[in-house]
């Protein structure tokens, strides 16, 4: 039982304080919990932390720390899943998340959190029930609450999800559309060392559904090779048996979109796109060269590729050019050189010299070069769908099928 959850900002601030019991947790335990913070700031803090009085639990979203406070013993995943839901859902209902924009929303945050949790406990955390109970800030309503001096967003009755057998849509679901997309959304985390050698790559993947379907629809979705992913987070909606059984996800949708499944898929053996550096040293300057190309082709163009990298320490100064696109040094001394697309006739190289300070004669910190891109149209794991059955629903629907690829963490070392 959770008895106190704390949104806390990057400087350690109380933003936002909700006591879930009749006892109440000191807030005092917030400064306890930012000095455990600060002492470990040289590795990563721990998710549950126990102090002297409390079980502690955080997660860290975009300069916004969540915590949770209990005096009892209890399953972690549960701390730790209930804050990652009202993290996803005050991310869905505010467009995003970050300090000024949950003060911006003070009274919609506490209206939330008094839906998600009755007593300690868990209680609705689907978005698309929440949605029907409050309403989403929108300039209209901004404009009426100003007018109006009303400032809740409550609804006047209870949604009728309330009394569904499926909590996540409601007994009653007319669209005029009758219409399915499902989404493949794909992150590629890589590493290359400085030989040029392949030592990590890795894609974490998502299942979007936008379902406007009537009634009460049952789906099937199957893949042609469903036995590469690994890590399987699923929706409430799933039924675990026919995906135990058959790799099927059997499940009836939420109205409108949703996040259906997310998995990981290990040990990839190619990136689309190579980075090559090469960075030499001497009499007090650093010569730079910078190779972009692709490497495996997806056959989809490969867009918005940047390359980044930070200038090493003690540089006096860095002039760096490019034979295609754009090359800026930003304020906090990265360089950023924006590509765009991969050109036919050339393979795009920047080069340029960095000046060492007075009395150096070798660069000893080297960089990592971090690359983005963006592929519409292919999953680069290779997960493809087979096909996704629609019944019970008055009219054949149409199915539109989409992926995405973009790069998350990749990296090369120089």
């Amino acid at each position: 039982m959770l008895q106190c959850v704390f949104l806390l900002s990057d400087s350690g601030e109380v933003m936002v304080e909700k006591q879930m019991t009749a006892h109440r947790v000191d807030r005092g335990i917030c400064g306890w919990f930012w000095d455990y913070v600060l002492a470990h700031a040289a590795g990563d803090a721990s998710k549950v932390v126990v102090s002297p009085t409390h079980y502690l639990f955080q997660v860290y979203r975009n300069g916004v720390t969540f915590l949770a406070c209990t005096q009892v013993e209890m399953p972690p995943l549960l701390a730790i899943e209930f804050l990652s839901r009202v993290a996803d859902v005050l991310t869905d209902y505010l467009g995003d998340l970050n300090e000024d924009i949950i003060k911006d929303n003070f009274v919609l945050v506490y209206q939330i959190l008094d839906e998600m949790m009755d007593n300690g406990f868990p209680l609705t955390t689907e978005p698309n029930i929440l949605k029907e109970m409050i309403a989403p800030p929108n300039i209209v309503s901004k404009m009426l609450n100003v007018v109006t001096g009303k400032s809740s967003n409550l609804g006047n009755k209870l949604p009728d999800a309330a009394a569904s057998f499926v909590p996540w849509r409601t007994t009653v679901v007319k669209d005029a559309s009758n219409e399915v997309y499902v989404n493949i959304v794909e992150e590629l985390d890589a590493c290359v060392n400085r030989e040029g050698a392949l030592v990590k790559c890795e894609a974490y993947g998502k299942i979007q559904v936008n379902s406007s379907l009537s009634g009460v629809p049952e789906l099937t979705l199957s893949f042609s090779n469903p036995t590469i992913i690994n890590d399987v987070r699923f929706h409430p909606c799933v039924r675990f048996r026919p995906w135990e059984s058959n790799q099927i996800l059997s499940f009836v949708p939420p109205d409108r979109q949703f996040e259906l499944m997310s998995y990981r898929v290990k040990k990839l053996k190619t990136t689309p796109i190579y980075v090559k550096p090469q960075l030499t040293s001497d009499s007090g300057n650093c010569r730079v060269n910078v190779m972009v190309g692709i490497k495996n082709d997806p056959g989809k163009p490969i867009d918005s590729i940047t390359v980044q990298f930070r200038l090493p320490p003690l540089i006096a100064s860095a002039d760096l050019t490019a034979n295609y696109g754009t090359v800026d040094i930003l304020a906090d001394q990265t360089c950023l050189w924006t590509i765009g697309q991969i050109p036919k006739d050339k393979a795009p190289s920047l080069s340029g010299n960095l000046r060492l300070e007075e009395g150096l004669t070798h660069l000893h910190t080297f960089p990592t070069f971090e690359m983005k891109f963006k592929i519409m149209g292919v999953a680069l794991s290779g997960l493809q769908i087979d096909k996704l059955e629609v019944k019970n629903t008055p009219n054949a629907p149409y199915k539109g099928f989409r992926a995405q690829t973009q790069a998350g963490r990749y990296e090369v070392r120089s």
